[in-house]
């Protein structure tokens, strides 16, 4: 229901069969139009209007439909669309459209009244009253969608998906009511500003066409995606038509050649079957071109034919025909009878090398295969139901529409708009790949999608637990890519309680997406709350106060703060002092100050000279169990090393809180521990816990002036290797004619370790010198 006020230039009163589809494709009479020089037909009449549904609905209520049209008429007005014409054109074209998806009298009546509300004095109680608490339903979800008053264009349109998803849910008519409306505002975009237009065109292409696949509605989805092409990349949409006219004109005969042979060999074997060949649409093409890198002339399944037959059994026994005439093109091959997509969709896909030599792709479905095919949910007969409410049929018997719930109810995971159109394009836009669990389950999934994407798609607990899988029965990386039938086996550990953040790179599903982003802000606030915990026991400690969490419950709405974790979660961070968790428990408590200590000892370390000693000023000591414990970046505390030189095992060190960072550990030696002498409050007690012949290394930079030679860095990696070092950066820099110096990062066990790499460096001839750098 975009605002546009465009004039319908394009309005097709023929219904949107698959005769009248396969004749637009061949002809391409709407693609090949002369912008603004169409004739613009008549308005439709009411009696047409009624005509139409009457055509598939003897029992409509006309009386409705007639007080619908009336009213809505009356109440546009004069209004205008940006051409000029009547703005009542709109709304009347709109209900056009669904009647060619034989919808039901309510959803007709609320196409014709779907812009009263917003855009004329008309209410919500007058719908009600005129029409029925139904039809006013269906309306105000459809003008709710209009409301929004958002920022950033992402926002807007992840918000318009939400708002029409939400709105969905209550009533699935207001989806079809509202596919409906952008058809018929891509049909007439040419009035639009072309600022607008493009604006249009991308919402189109990015959310209502692949909602319109997902939903089963292929042809509408055909026609939205070759509009919005045409005016997303006009010069591309003009080539590709340009190349499948003059092949049109040079297969002039084919198509129908194709069509006789293939009905002719079915007629033999006692199959009355319609064949129906057509040429790919320009969008298509494209996509094709751009997904496959390949040229026009490289494209060889330009071509598709559907065969329609009675039923199942006869879509199969065809099959047997087609793979017994002609030779099968390999891997071209797909039984979405037996195993029917998300969107409900069912045929046999198959590419045979038929007549002529010619590449040709089939699909054989029944006629009622057919009908779910071209109109989706809506060739469920929503008009026939009279047990139920259409959202009520549609939850009994379209796969879709489960999808569509499905989707909506990750409203309420509280992901931010733009992580749920994320999440949703994903959904929209993906293919499947059909797997199964050790117990049967069918789960599909998107091609490229990992054991990991399966994981989540079974349980979210599972994907978080997930530490390996079995691919058929056998023990495969998590990162394996999954095919069509694999049998997939998940092995969980609740040792892990979070999942690894890369996997967010490796997975394809958005649910695997959403669920790894949520799991890894939990992990890191648990960590940021920890550490809170720490700091804040830890200065109660030194101030001999005692603490509890039942003191600090009743302190929190001084703290403004909901719970206990958001207080620790904020100390960790760095975005409030533990000293104010004290003040708010206990209001005579004074903070204590920082008092100097002293500097390490003046023989330094590792050819350190005296001059490099400096003094720093940190909180006094406590005792040793009061320090925070630091075990490495694995461990549960948000921690990172100093980034000039980092810190070993060993090392005498001290903690610096960087908010939004968590702890930084120097070494007492560091220079960089200068930068914090104003910031006392900064200043954390840490000691290392580390058990003895830990697997875990740490960082430690070390600067080595060798002699420029052939050969030396050969001889320093080897030295460094021999002896368990991790060579991780080396920088390089000439010093003069015959010597080089260079800073190398290496990870080591602990100081011990780092000593003995130096040790056996400066042993070498090729070193003029080795020692240890801290920044």
């Amino acid at each position: 229901m975009a605002r546009s006020r465009t004039d319908p230039s394009r309005m097709q009163h023929e219904p949107f069969s698959a005769a009248v589809l396969t004749r637009a494709v061949k002809s391409q009479p709407e693609l090949t139009e002369i912008k603004g020089k169409s004739r613009k037909p008549p308005i439709m009449r009411q009696y047409d209007l009624i005509e139409r549904v009457r055509r598939y609905n003897r029992n409509t209520d006309e009386a409705l439909l007639n007080r619908a049209y009336v009213y809505a008429m009356k109440a546009h007005g004069s209004q205008k669309r940006a051409s000029g014409d009547p703005y009542f054109s709109h709304p009347l074209e709109v209900a056009a459209i669904l009647t060619d998806l034989k919808l039901d009298d309510a959803t007709i009546a609320a196409a014709l009244l779907h812009d009263t509300i917003e855009d004329t004095p008309v209410t919500r109680a007058e719908i009600d009253q005129l029409f029925g608490p139904d039809i006013g339903r269906l309306v105000d979800g459809l003008t709710k969608l209009k409301k929004l008053d958002l920022v950033s264009k992402q926002a807007a349109q992840a918000e318009n998906l939400r708002k029409l998803l939400l709105a969905i849910a209550d009533d699935v008519r207001v989806l079809l009511v509202k596919l409906a409306d952008r058809l018929h505002n891509m049909r007439t975009l040419d009035f639009v500003p072309p600022e607008a237009r493009r604006r249009i065109a991308e919402e189109t292409l990015d959310i209502y066409a692949p909602l319109a696949a997902r939903m089963g509605m292929h042809g509408m989805r055909e026609e939205l995606e070759d509009l919005a092409f045409r005016e997303l990349n006009p010069d591309a949409y003009s080539v590709v038509l340009a190349r499948l006219q003059a092949l049109a004109e040079r297969n002039r005969d084919l198509i129908s050649d194709i069509e006789q042979q293939l009905t002719s060999k079915f007629a033999d074997s006692g199959i009355q079957a319609e064949v129906d060949g057509r040429q790919k649409r320009p969008y298509s093409i494209w996509r094709k071109m751009e997904r496959k890198s390949v040229g026009f002339e490289q494209l060889s399944d330009i071509f598709g034919f559907r065969v329609m037959v009675g039923d199942v059994q006869e879509c199969y026994r065809a099959l047997g025909i087609v793979h017994t005439t002609w030779p099968v093109v390999p891997g071209r091959f797909k039984d979405y009878i037996s195993t029917a997509k998300q969107n409900d969709y069912r045929s046999i896909h198959t590419t045979v090398i038929g007549p002529g030599r010619q590449r040709v792709e089939l699909q054989i479905r029944t006629r009622q295969m057919h009908e779910i095919a071209e109109y989706g949910i809506a060739a469920h007969a929503l008009y026939k139901d009279a047990r139920g409410s259409p959202t009520e049929l549609l939850s009994r018997e379209s796969n879709a529409y489960a999808w569509l719930r499905r989707t909506i109810e990750l409203l309420a995971e509280g992901s931010n708009p733009e992580e749920f159109l994320e999440h949703t394009k994903l959904e929209l836009f993906h293919d499947q790949v059909f797997c199964f669990s050790p117990k049967g389950k069918l789960i599909a999934l998107p091609p490229k999608a990992t054991p990991i994407d399966f994981a989540y798609a079974v349980h979210t607990d599972v994907g978080n637990n997930a530490i390996g899988c079995k691919i058929n029965g056998k023990i495969a990386p998590l990162v394996s890519e999954l095919a069509n039938g694999d049998e997939v086996e998940i092995l969980t550990s609740r040792a892990q309680l979070a999942p690894p953040a890369a996997w967010e790179s490796i997975v394809v599903t958005g649910k695997a997406r959403a669920a790894i982003r949520r799991a890894t802000r939990a992990a890191v606030r648990k960590q940021y709350a920890g550490l809170g915990r720490r700091i804040v026991e830890r200065l109660f400690v030194r101030a001999k106060k005692e603490y509890s969490d039942e003191k600090l419950q009743g302190a929190l709405p001084r703290l403004a703060r909901a719970s206990i974790d958001d207080v620790m979660a904020a100390v960790g961070r760095g975005e409030m002092k533990a000293s104010d968790v004290a003040r708010a428990m206990y209001p005579d408590y004074k903070e204590e100050r920082a008092a100097p200590i002293p500097p390490p000892k003046e023989s330094g370390w590792f050819g350190l000279k005296k001059a490099k000693a400096v003094k720093f000023k940190v909180p006094a000591g406590p005792a040793e169990a009061t320090a925070i414990p630091i075990r490495g970046i694995t461990g549960e505390l948000p921690v990172r090393f100093a980034p000039e030189g980092g810190a070993v095992p060993g090392d005498r060190i001290v903690g610096i809180l960087t908010p939004g960072e968590g702890i930084t550990i120097y070494p007492i030696q560091s220079q960089a521990l200068k930068d914090f002498e104003d910031v006392p409050e900064r200043w954390l007690d840490v000691r290392w816990d580390i058990e003895d012949q830990s697997p875990y290394r740490f960082p430690a930079r070390i600067a080595v002036h060798s002699v420029n030679e052939p050969g030396t860095l050969a001889q320093i990696a080897q030295v460094i290797a021999e002896h368990d070092g991790n060579i991780d950066n080396i920088r390089m820099t000439r010093r003069s004619p015959d010597f080089t110096e260079l800073l190398i990062d290496l990870e080591v066990y602990d100081l011990k370790h780092l000593t003995a790499i130096i040790g056996q460096l400066r042993a070498k001839d090729v070193v003029a010198q080795a020692e240890r750098v801290n920044g």
